[in-house]
């Protein structure tokens, strides 16, 4: 009775079919600029939409193929406001695994979540709407609480 792989016949070798990837995908498409790096210097830049992510890889979509080997830094237009203010994008930074035509694989090595800035406006309106913890902190300090 066979007990390796190595033993049994080659027409009874199982092949490794499906998907194999550990971490599980989420189809998302959102805005994002990349940066193809080469010892810390910009080569290209460039724009695209992404396909999918997990949380060890990234699929995207560009102009043009990108070379494997090679670090990518994107900026993604995250959909989520922080406060309801502040417009948010995901940054990630990692290494291009493969392309096929259009469609670019990433594995991710960081990833960080960073502000735009608020619009003034936007901080004028935050700063109207503050309102004190509790109404009779409001009292002590002659407010009047909404």
């Amino acid at each position: 009775m066979p007990t390796t792989n190595r033993d049994r016949p080659p027409n009874e070798v199982e092949s490794i079919g499906g998907d194999r990837r550990a971490d599980r995908r989420y189809d998302l498409r959102l805005d994002l600029r990349w940066k193809l790096i080469r010892r810390r210097r910009v080569l290209e830049t460039g724009v695209g939409v992404t396909l999918d992510f997990s949380s060890g890889g990234l699929l995207f979509e560009t102009d043009r193929p990108l070379p494997a080997g090679l670090n990518v830094e994107l900026s993604i237009a995250w959909p989520v406001l922080l406060h309801d203010v502040a417009q948010l994008q995901l940054v990630v930074a990692g290494r291009v695994v493969r392309s096929q035509g259009v469609r670019t694989a990433i594995r991710m090595v960081q990833h960080e979540f960073r502000t735009l800035g608020v619009p003034v406006e936007s901080r004028k309106n935050a700063a109207l709407n503050v309102r004190p913890p509790m109404p009779f902190l409001a009292k002590a300090a002659g407010l009047s609480y909404r």
